[in-house]
């Protein structure tokens, strides 16, 4: 893997353990040599993960709309910011440079950037892994409900296996690598 997308929220959260997942992660990102692609921001979970990982000698790009840019939220230390015209346009972007994509914890934006990149794999539009960083346990209560969606004839377990998840940033990484795709859905 040369690249990876995080997906995480612009807070950092009510438990330090986010923070610190993020940070451990960004560390192994520079360590094993494979580029951040994010939102952009220095706030938050994903400042945090983007700090770790420039601070580790590793490389950065940050992907961030105009309109936020000019709310002075973007990163200014990063090895490369993208600003384009729109959220649509800031996906693209971040799928185009990514080899894979983890969510950590986060908000509305983390879980809709996560399902849509899911949503693709599924359907074959692209055959990189989908992780969670489950910190904290942070992602029980969603692998429940998918867990429900299988049982519920809703969804495939293959669908729900695709997601790989793990607590620890470097065995997160390694599944990654070696993940193989299920064919897509609508495969004959």
């Amino acid at each position: 893997m040369r690249s990876l997308c995080v997906f995480c929220g612009s807070s950092v959260g009510n438990h330090q353990d986010y923070a610190l997942l993020a940070r451990q992660l960004g560390g192994c990102l520079a360590e094993a040599g494979i580029t951040l692609v994010y939102g952009g921001g220095k706030v938050g979970l994903m400042g945090a993960v983007a700090d770790a990982t420039l601070a580790a000698g590793g490389r950065v790009l940050g992907v961030m709309p105009e309109h936020l840019v000019k709310q002075e939220i973007a990163h200014t230390g990063l090895s490369e910011l993208h600003v384009v015209a729109s959220m649509h346009e800031r996906k693209e972007k971040m799928a185009a440079l990514s080899d894979g994509f983890i969510a950590l914890p986060g908000g509305a934006g983390t879980f809709e950037e996560l399902f849509e990149q899911w949503t693709w794999a599924q359907l074959g539009i692209h055959e990189k892994p989908c992780a969670l960083l489950n910190a904290k346990g942070y992602f029980q209560p969603l692998l429940a409900m998918i867990g429900g969606m299988v049982a519920e004839g809703f969804m495939r377990s293959a669908y729900r296996d695709m997601l790989i998840v793990s607590e620890q940033p470097a065995t997160l990484i390694e599944l990654m690598e070696n993940y193989l795709p299920p064919p897509p859905k609508w495969a004959k």
